[in-house]
């Protein structure tokens, strides 16, 4: 597994962009978290975290359609790239691997 540099968030954002890909912008993604975890979610919080991903090479953009909903304005669309993708794999292996060793019968309680 290659070392991971993804925060949590980074992580959920990542995730978020794959689950809404092909329409995903920095907006919808902030809905989409908050309507996952039920916290708030600032979209300036996302489209930092987009902006690390997308350096880190995990995440690319391009400007979609200007839309009359939005002024004219044109939305930066994400996608993820393989590299990414990759993460996203090896992460999930991760806690897969780290779940599937805790014993079955064990109820789990956490305080």
């Amino acid at each position: 597994m290659r070392r991971s540099d993804l925060g949590e968030f980074e992580e959920v954002v990542l995730l978020a962009v794959a689950a809404l890909s092909p329409g995903a912008y920095s907006v919808i993604i902030a809905e989409e978290l908050e309507r996952e975890t039920g916290s708030s979610v600032s979209t300036g919080a996302v489209h930092a975290a987009l902006q690390r991903l997308e350096q880190k090479g995990y995440l690319r953009s391009e400007l979609g359609e200007a839309t009359a909903e939005r002024g004219g304005r044109r939305k930066r669309l994400f996608t993820v790239t393989a590299l990414g993708g990759r993460v996203l794999s090896d992460v999930r292996a991760v806690r897969n691997r780290l779940w599937d060793r805790i014993i079955p019968n064990i109820r789990l309680e956490w305080s």
